[in-house]
């Protein structure tokens, strides 16, 4: 079960992670000695840890857990916040999130806005909430990874894979939507997704805890960060040229209704390649190898702050 805070914080010990490469962080670089300053305005005590590569904030929210923080910020995309949160499953300290990439996902979702100044102000009127998370594992059950959003597979993860960096700098989200439409050019790989005694065919497959998706789209309508359990929308069809129905589709949000498309609820399942193809797999956003893997929800994991209204507005929609 969720567990719900209702009292204002002012926080002593804030850690604030921040990726300098993040989207909106690199090309301003007083963009985190101003978000350092309004939270010390707002009266929080805050260190800022910059991070030097891929992993070091897990590495950093993990020791500044152990080293008595009351609160880990991270500053960046939904990519910074998952392998920051990746140092935290478990532990009683909050995240909070100050949004500077380039989708945002997360910040769209929870309608906090992508306002990192905003943001930083509003840190003490957040809830602190208690949430579930996904877990990636190896078929051996081994873990890769956990997540927040979303895990996808084939051509949502091969997007992920193959976009171009230059292009993702000065274009932001556009470059995954071209990335997306040179895909149309090859034939799709397909997996096997197994759940609940059930296998069926996907070349797309979204495995998903939020509405949102990229911060443009609704795919998962009825997942939510407050449940237990992850909503599965699967697109069925190697021709590339399927997707050109589906995304009308997705786009006037009647994915449930499409032809071609299976969307359940579930707490695990496992995706395997189809015919020994190579099919990669995305978490949050980030490339995470590839198939064969399982998914499995792990409740009661992690602390994250989230816009009151939000809250309200999601225990109300579950509830009523």
């Amino acid at each position: 079960m969720n567990v719900y805070y209702d009292k204002l914080a002012h926080y002593r010990k804030a850690i604030l992670i921040y990726n300098p490469n993040a989207g909106r962080i690199r090309g301003n670089s007083r963009l985190i000695p101003a978000v350092q300053e309004e939270l010390l305005r707002s009266g929080h005590g805050v260190t800022p840890r910059p991070t030097a590569g891929p992993g070091h904030a897990t590495e950093l929210a993990r020791t500044s857990v152990a080293d008595g923080a009351d609160l880990v910020l991270a500053a960046g995309g939904d990519g910074t916040i998952n392998e920051t949160l990746n140092g935290m499953v478990g532990s009683s300290v909050p995240l909070g999130v100050i949004p500077c990439g380039t989708a945002n996902v997360f910040a769209t979702e929870t309608r906090m806005g992508g306002n990192a100044i905003k943001a930083a102000k509003n840190v003490g009127a957040m809830t602190p909430t208690r949430i579930a998370l996904g877990q990636l594992q190896e078929v051996d059950g081994s873990l890769r990874r956990h997540f927040l959003l979303m895990a996808g597979a084939g051509l949502d993860a091969y997007i992920v894979v193959t976009v171009n960096p230059a292009y993702k700098r000065r274009l932001g989200k556009g470059a995954y939507w071209i990335a997306g439409f040179q895909s149309f050019v090859r034939r799709l790989e397909e997996m096997e997704v197994i759940s609940q005694d059930k296998r069926q065919a996907s070349s797309l497959a979204l495995v998903s805890r939020v509405r949102n998706y990229g911060g443009d789209l609704e795919i998962a309508q009825g997942a939510s960060l407050l449940r237990d359990d992850f909503e599965v929308v699967l697109f069925e069809g190697s021709n590339p040229l399927r997707y050109l129905k589906y995304l009308p589709g997705v786009l006037l949000r009647l994915t449930r209704r499409m032809s071609g498309v299976s969307v359940f609820r579930c707490e695990q399942l496992a995706l395997h390649p189809k015919d020994k193809q190579s099919v990669y797999v995305q978490v949050d956003g980030e490339a995470a190898g590839k198939l064969p893997v399982n998914l499995a929800m792990v409740k009661d994991a992690l602390t994250i702050l989230l816009p009151p209204k939000f809250v309200q507005s999601e225990r109300r929609r579950w509830t009523t």
